[in-house]
C-alpha cells in the first residue's frame, strides 16, 4: 500500500495511510486548558481532546534539546500502587492522531528545533500497541516529523507480548522497562501485572533481543523509601541484568498526597547506584523535574476532575 504523511496543522479531518495503518487525524486539535510552569523550566499541560477528555503532556528543557513526555491513554488499567494514573482507571485509548497532536502542541511551545519524545505520560503504551506504533511511524517518517528512532522512547511496565511484538518490528524505539521492584514478592504488590508477567518472563524477553536492540533498553527503578531501595534489591538487580547490554535508570519517587509511599533519601539512591556500577552496570539517576507543578503523572487530571486547580496559569 502506498502511504502519505501530512504535517499535522490540523484544519480538517484527514485520513493518512501509512504502510498497513489507516490513521485518522482528528479534525479538532487538542486545546491547552491549563499550563503550569515549574521553577526548573518544566512545563506541564492539561489538554482537552475533541470528546472533552483530558490528557497530560510535559515539556522538559535540557541543555541541548527538549523532551516531550506524552500520553498514550486516558488513565491506565494496570493499577500500579505508586502511580496516580493507575488510580484513575482506564477511560480509553488515544488514537494515533491524538498522540502525534500532543507533540505538535508542545512543538509550538518551544523555540528549540531539537527534541526527543518519550511515551511516559498517562497510560501503558503497549496496551495501545497499534495506535502507538502508528504514531511512532508518523513521528519518524521523513514526510512526518522526522524524529530519529534514537530520540523516541516507549515505556512499559513489562507487557511481555507487546515487547515480543515490538522486537519483530522493522523500526525499534528506545525501550524503557519500568521494573521498580527487583523481586516478584515486591513487584507483585507494587505492580499487579507482575502476577501475569513476572520478572523472569520480562528478563527472558529482553534477553532474546539482538545486541543492537538490547543496548537500547533501559530498566527503570522507582526509588521508594524502605520498599525498593535496599542494598539487597540492588544486588538482585545486578544479577538479573548480568550479561545484558542494558542500562539502569533510578528514579526517586515523585510523591503525592494520594500515594502511600515516600521518596528514598539521596544517600540510599547513591548507595543503590554504587552497587550496580561496581558490578559493571551503567546506572544513572534521573533528576526529578516539575515537582512544584503537580509533577506526579495523573495528578493534574485528578485535580481537574475534582475541581479547580490551585496552580497559577502561566499566560
Amino acid at each position: 500500500m502506498g502511504h502519505r504523511i501530512v504535517h499535522l496543522e490540523i484544519e480538517a479531518s484527514i485520513l493518512v495511510h501509512h504502510f498497513n495503518y489507516a490513521i485518522r487525524v482528528e479534525s479538532t486539535p487538542p486545546v491547552i486548558t491549563n499550563r503550569f510552569a515549574s521553577t526548573d523550566g518544566t512545563q506541564r499541560f492539561l489538554l482537552r481532546l475533541e470528546d472533552g477528555q483530558l490528557a497530560e503532556s510535559v515539556l522538559i528543557p535540557r541543555d541541548d534539546r527538549v523532551t516531550f513526555c506524552i500520553s498514550s491513554q486516558i488513565g491506565c488499567a494496570l493499577g500500579c500502587t505508586f502511580c496516580l494514573t493507575g488510580q484513575l482507571g482506564l477511560t480509553r485509548d488515544l488514537s494515533a492522531g491524538e498522540i502525534v497532536s500532543q507533540v505538535e502542541v508542545l512543538q509550538r511551545e518551544t523555540f528549540s528545533p531539537r527534541f526527543s519524545v518519550v511515551f511516559m505520560g498517562m497510560g501503558e503504551p503497549l496496551q495501545n500497541y497499534d495506535n502507538v506504533l502508528a504514531a511512532i511511524h508518523i513521528l519518524h517518517d521523513d514526510r512526518g516529523l522526522k524524529v530519529p528512532m534514537t530520540r523516541i522512547t516507549v515505556s512499559t511496565v513489562g507487557l511481555v507480548p507487546g515487547i515480543e511484538r515490538l522486537a519483530s518490528e522493522p523500526l525499534f524505539p528506545n525501550l524503557s522497562i519500568s521494573l521498580t521492584g527487583t523481586t516478584n514478592a515486591v513487584r507483585d504488590v507494587l505492580m499487579p501485572i507482575n502476577r501475569k508477567y513476572p520478572i523472569e518472563a520480562v528478563m527472558d524477553a529482553i534477553g532474546k533481543l539482538p545486541p543492537a536492540r538490547q543496548k537500547r533498553v533501559m530498566f527503570e527503578c522507582v526509588m521508594i523509601k524502605g520498599v525498593t531501595d535496599s542494598p539487597d534489591q540492588a544486588e538482585t538487580l545486578s544479577l538479573l541484568v548480568r550479561g545484558m547490554r542494558v542500562k539502569v535508570n533510578l528514579i526517586p519517587l515523585n510523591p503525592a498526597d494520594e500515594i502511600p509511599f515516600e521518596r528514598s533519601s539521596d544517600d540510599a539512591v547513591l548507595r543503590f547506584q554504587n552497587i550496580l556500577v561496581s558490578r559493571g552496570t551503567a546506572t544513572f539517576i534521573r533528576k526529578n523535574r516539575g515537582n512544584d507543578v503537580s509533577g506526579a503523572c495523573g495528578q493534574l487530571k485528578r485535580k481537574a476532575e475534582a475541581g479547580p486547580i490551585s496552580h497559577t496559569l502561566k499566560p
